[in-house]
């Protein structure tokens, strides 16, 4: 996939501490999210990947360089850029649909216009049949796909997942990537997922960037050549094999 990039960062160093001795959390680290792709970032523990989402939605500033959206400097957040986290963050006293409307109430959209998106929003992941329980009575999976709703409701250009489904079992997670793809094939939003499981990023990304740790930085992109959806076949091929083997090389061997 090959178009404009939305959101970039550009040269972009982090540092948390005076201490020269102390690593960068981010080192000259330059990197874009294109128009309508899913750009995956993958590495060992103290890479960074964190760091990178939190500057792409303005919840930090970086020491050094400069992050921009459609081709404005980033300082603060913006609903154009859109957050799901791994822990779910629901409003516990809010029902599924209030939760998905919040933010839209927050722009001063209608009720009536609030409603509709929500429905939409909610049918699309699957909890049209759940928009009056509370977050209390709703499985992990369920949860999540609330957050992504409520994420979608505001209309972002880019939607920003830190490691959305890490803290899901096995088979709710695979359903959960699923349903972020048949989503994504339905809106066309950029998305920067960060994950720390290769497969993952194999059956989600357009793009992989691999992040190198003390200090963090980008080793290697890698265009990933199968289009969605990809079935059963592409992870059974000697290019998915391929490509996994030198994921795994790139994070636990450089």
């Amino acid at each position: 996939m090959s178009s404009a990039p939305i959101l970039t960062l550009d040269n972009v160093t982090v540092r948390f501490s005076d201490n020269p001795d102390i690593p960068a959390a981010l080192q000259d680290l330059t990197l874009d999210i294109r128009e309508g792709e899913i750009l995956v970032a993958v590495g060992p523990s103290g890479c960074g990947k964190t760091t990178v989402l939190n500057l792409a939605a303005g919840l930090m500033r970086p020491t050094e360089g400069q992050v921009t959206f459609d081709g404005k400097p980033v300082v603060r957040t913006d609903p154009k850029r859109g957050v799901v986290f791994q822990q779910y963050a629901l409003f516990p006293w809010m029902t599924v649909r209030e939760n998905v409307e919040y933010g839209l109430k927050l722009k001063k959209v209608p009720k009536a216009q609030r409603r509709e998106i929500s429905t939409k929003y909610l049918e699309l992941v699957g909890l049209g049949h759940a928009t009056d329980k509370l977050p209390k009575q709703l499985s992990g999976g369920m949860k999540q796909r609330t957050a992504i709703a409520r994420a979608y409701a505001v209309d972002p250009s880019v939607l920003l997942m830190d490691e959305p489904f890490g803290a899901l079992d096995a088979q709710t997670r695979l359903g959960l990537q699923n349903e972020l793809l048949r989503t994504w094939e339905s809106t066309r939003k950029s998305i920067l997922f960060i994950t720390h499981d290769i497969d993952e990023a194999l059956l989600l990304g357009h793009r992989v960037a691999v992040l190198a740790a003390y200090p963090g930085r980008l080793n290697k992109i890698i265009e990933i050549p199968r289009d969605h959806p990809r079935g059963e076949d592409w992870a059974q091929s000697e290019e998915y094999r391929e490509l996994r083997a030198e994921l795994f090389d790139l994070i636990y061997h450089s």
